[in-house]
């Protein structure tokens, strides 16, 4: 998954370098030094979820979120890994606050700025596939993927849950996780290309290995729900 998911800065690097044109290749390195810097947190948060899992699988993982979503039952770590992969996943895609690569004020429109027509619609098609499958992804390590919300102690409650058929479940929790990095852009004014750089290795790669250990301390003496 994070490897098919790493090729994505290659078709963007070889768009800004083939228009011959300064400002798409200032666009191209600025992405490709923001998507190999946001990958190595995604990949950390995955590996989170992996210790608390106890499984690569992604079957697996959804499995033993049956009965609890690990967003609830993972405690600190895994709200702080959820928070660290929704900031990363909104770099990755190059959404705004971290659209760098697409500066309008500086790079006129970044790494596309020599397309026009259905060459740049491909490029705007591939940014929103891009939002959905990062979403989708969180909605599998964090929400339960395509399981129903189950409270302890309330049958009832959910029996109800049982009955909305999986494929909701799951589109609606990616629909969801989309809406919020949608927001982020709404919010939040764009960095820097200097703070962006600075955000990933200053403090989320930190806070990231941090609450790894944290996460394989809640496992070892058993500390989730």
């Amino acid at each position: 998954l994070l490897a098919v998911s790493s090729i994505g800065v290659l078709g963007i690097l070889l768009a800004g370098w083939s228009s011959n044109n300064k400002f798409t290749l200032i666009g191209a390195l600025r992405s490709g030094a923001q998507m190999v810097s946001y990958e190595l947190s995604m990949g950390l948060c995955v590996v989170t979820m992996v210790v608390m899992a106890g499984t690569m699988s992604v079957g697996g993982i959804v499995e033993a979120q049956n009965h609890l979503w690990f967003i609830f039952s993972g405690h600190i770590p895994a709200i702080i890994a959820f928070v660290i992969f929704m900031i990363a996943g909104t770099a990755e895609t190059n959404r705004g606050p971290f659209d760098l690569p697409e500066a309008e004020s500086e790079l006129t429109a970044g790494y596309h700025t020599e397309y026009s027509g259905i060459h740049f619609g491909f490029f705007y098609l591939a940014e929103y596939l891009n939002l959905f499958i990062v979403s989708g992804v969180a909605a599998l390590l964090f929400f339960g993927g395509w399981m129903p919300l189950h409270i302890p102690g309330l049958d009832a409650f959910n029996h109800v849950m049982d009955y909305i058929p999986s494929f909701v479940w799951f589109i609606g929790k990616a629909i969801a996780l989309s809406f919020i990095i949608i927001w982020f852009k709404w919010t939040f004014p764009r960095l820097r290309i200097d703070q962006l750089l600075t955000l990933e290795w200053k403090y989320l790669l930190p806070i990231n290995l941090f609450n790894l250990v944290l996460m394989v301390i809640v496992v070892t003496f058993g500390l989730y729900l």
